[in-house]
């Protein structure tokens, strides 16, 4: 089941970004991470965030910032098994376009976006961890 994050939830959500980011970026630093957790709980919270729950437990969510993908991250034990497509089509429904940042290294997310439409328009270097990354839209 998808739904709104409630701020009750944010521990579990936050866990979820944390870990999710040391496994599937660890071209980049564990301490950037830490550095920013606190920042992106309270970013979290104001953001448009939806949750995905299996018998009552948090399995992954999606950040949404207006059309903006901010991410989406599914817990470790449960990757694999069409979550974070249900995510994206729950985001498609609502949402007439997409478009996100996906670091060039990490290329299963880029497979995965590219199944699910998304075009690569341009690459850049993210400022703050020196990567580059791919900007990536879907449009309906």
């Amino acid at each position: 089941m998808i739904e709104k994050l409630q701020k009750p939830d944010i521990d579990t959500v936050i866990y979820i970004w944390f870990d999710t980011n040391i496994k599937s970026h660890n071209f980049i630093s564990a301490q950037y991470w830490k550095n920013n957790l606190e920042t992106v709980k309270q970013m979290i919270l104001q953001a448009e965030v939806y949750i995905y729950k299996e018998k009552n437990k948090i399995q992954g969510f999606i950040g949404l910032n207006d059309e903006y993908i901010a991410g989406i991250f599914v817990a470790s034990e449960a990757q694999s098994h069409g979550i974070g497509k249900q995510l994206i089509d729950f985001v498609k429904g609502i949402k007439r376009q997409l478009n996100l940042r996906v670091y060039q290294k990490n290329t299963r997310a880029i497979q995965f976006y590219q199944r699910e439409g998304f075009k690569i328009l341009n690459q850049n270097v993210d400022k703050n961890t020196n990567e580059k990354e791919y900007y990536m839209v879907w449009k309906q």
